[in-house]
Order: C-alpha cells, then sequence, then structure tokens
C-alpha cells in the first residue's frame, strides 16, 4: 500500500485534537480522503514544545498526497471539519508538509505491537513479532476504515471477544469497519463470520483485511446493514463497535438476530451515553452480564433474560 505511489511525492499532513466524543466521527471524515486512513493518537505525553489539552486529549490525523487531487481533499476535510464544529468544539485543523522520506517514518511511528486483552496481539506487517504459544495475531496495516486497534473502543471488544467467543460458534460483526473484529472473532474459534457494512469503502478495506489474513473461508463480508428482516438465522454471538445512539436505535433488530442463549458485545459507548444502550436492552429483555471501560468509553456484554416459564 505505501510503495513506488509516493515516491517524489511529498505529503500534506492533516492533525486536528479532540475529545472522545469526535474521535471517531472525525476519523471516518479523514478516512473518506486520506492517504493511507486516519491514525487515532491519544495524547498522554506532549512532546517537545507541545501543550497537553486536558479537554481534547486525542489527535486525529491522516495524510494527502500533494498531487493534482490535494485541494480538492483538503477543501473536503475543512468543511467535514467546520460543520462538526458547530456540534462540537474541536481543535484548530493544522497542517504542514512533509517530504517522501519523513513521511515514511512519520506515519509508522505512530504503530507498534498492541496486546490486547489475555492473548491477542494487533501487528503491523512491517514488525516482527513471536508470540506465545497460546495467543493469536491480528496483522493489520494503516490504510482503514475503523478499527486500527489503537482507539480504545476496538480494544475493548476484543477483550470481550476473547471471554465469549468458542470454538465453533456463529459471530455477527456490525459496522465491521476494517474487519478487526472479525478477524479476531475467526482466529478465536469462530467457524463463521458475518461481517457487515453500509459503507463501501469499510466492505471493501475489510475484503481485503480479511483475505491477507487467509480467512475468505470463514469470514463473509458484504454491504448490508441489520434489520429484523434480515435475522432468518441467529447468531451466537453479535458484536457492533459503533456509537450509543446507534446500537439502541438498532436493539429490536440486534436482539432478533442473537440466539436465545448467544451473547452481545457493544462498544463505542461514551460513560455519558450508557443510559441510552441500558435503556434500550432492558426493553428488549437483555441483561448485562460485563462492563468493561477505558478512559470515557465503555464495552458491554448482554444476555438474553431467561424466559419464564
Amino acid at each position: 500500500m505505501y510503495d513506488d505511489e509516493i515516491c517524489a511525492m511529498n505529503v500534506i499532513e492533516l492533525s486536528l485534537r479532540v475529545d472522545a466524543e469526535s474521535a471517531e466521527a472525525l476519523a471516518a471524515a479523514f478516512n473518506e480522503y486520506a492517504y493511507g486512513g486516519a491514525v487515532i493518537e491519544q495524547v498522554i505525553t506532549p512532546e517537545q514544545d507541545e501543550t497537553l489539552d486536558a479537554a481534547r486529549p486525542y489527535t486525529v490525523r491522516a495524510f494527502l498526497l500533494k498531487d493534482e487531487t490535494l485541494a480538492e481533499k483538503q477543501r473536503a476535510i475543512e468543511r467535514a471539519v467546520w460543520a462538526y464544529s458547530m456540534l462540537r468544539p474541536v481543535g484548530e485543523l493544522e497542517t504542514r508538509e512533509l517530504a517522501e522520506e519523513d513521511y515514511a517514518h512519520a506515519w509508522k511511528k505512530f504503530y507498534t505491537v498492541l496486546h490486547v486483552g489475555a492473548r491477542t496481539v494487533i501487528k503491523p506487517s512491517w514488525l516482527a513479532y513471536t508470540p506465545r504459544a497460546d495467543e493469536i495475531v491480528i496483522e493489520l496495516d494503516p490504510g482503514m476504515a475503523f478499527g486500527t486497534g489503537l482507539h480504545p473502543t476496538t480494544r475493548l471488544c476484543l477483550a470481550l471477544l476473547e471471554k465469549y467467543v468458542t470454538r465453533g460458534m456463529t459471530v455477527l460483526d456490525v459496522g465491521t469497519g476494517s474487519g478487526i473484529l472479525a478477524i479476531g472473532a475467526a482466529k478465536l474459534g469462530a467457524a463463521f463470520v458475518d461481517a457487515r457494512d453500509i459503507d463501501p469503502i469499510a466492505v471493501e478495506t475489510a475484503q481485503k483485511n480479511i483475505a491477507a489474513s487467509g480467512l475468505t473461508e470463514r469470514v463473509r463480508v458484504s454491504r448490508a446493514s441489520v434489520t429484523i428482516s434480515s435475522a432468518a438465522h441467529p447468531y451466537d454471538l453479535v458484536v457492533a463497535n459503533i456509537f450509543a445512539d446507534t446500537i439502541a436505535e438498532l436493539t429490536p433488530a440486534l436482539r432478533a438476530h442473537l440466539k436465545s442463549d448467544g451473547v452481545f458485545i457493544g462498544s463505542g459507548i461514551l460513560v455519558e451515553r450508557a443510559h441510552l444502550v441500558e435503556q434500550a436492552m432492558a426493553a428488549h429483555n437483555l441483561t448485562l452480564v460485563e462492563k468493561c471501560q477505558e478512559a470515557d468509553w465503555l464495552a458491554m456484554a448482554y444476555r438474553p433474560a431467561p424466559q419464564s416459564p
């Protein structure tokens, strides 16, 4: 993906300081136009000559090739940031030009081998790693839709998948993004994963990542939503790493896709929005069995409540 296409071509780096709720939404806008996708970076320790903004602890970062499409793409991102800023305050969109050799170093420095949960490892292809006997390795490069493992919502979901995926089960991944959760579920032993997304870019990206992982026989990717009418064959486990409002809205369909003894895992849930999910789940007879938190984000596991005799 990062090859001769950028030789002798400079790039423009775009970066924006945001809060937790804004990070994924603005990364989606960046992903639509950026070369190699967007990076969500949590700023814990400021770099030299940089101050830490406690109100906006995340940086969304992306790169644009300096070619004939640059001006159009940059304007599109600027319009998206401006429109979003009408809803929530964000930092100033910063730009800087990088030479090709600087870019090659710049985007890689934000990626490393990540350990998630007890035995899941996310590894960029250019880094070497020798896994333990019980570890599963998800090899995933930048250039993706949601789900690089850098964001807490993805890490929380993977940790819960470790606990609830059992060998031979069927899994539905709603809003698959990069396909990272579908790959994780398959490597944890799922016999079949139905990975769905309504974004064509996400579908294409997930298909490539799943093919690169050698999982096309067990993971099906499709451009599709989740509706009650599509719930002919319920699943052992349903996972949705999206937003709290969307999970609440989709709860009837999510419940319809879940077996009576299945597990639903929802993530992308801000603490302050968790009540929306809790109310929707309770209204559809789903009982909370586990809740995990990282920073301002939650992942929640539910099971259908036992039916009254």
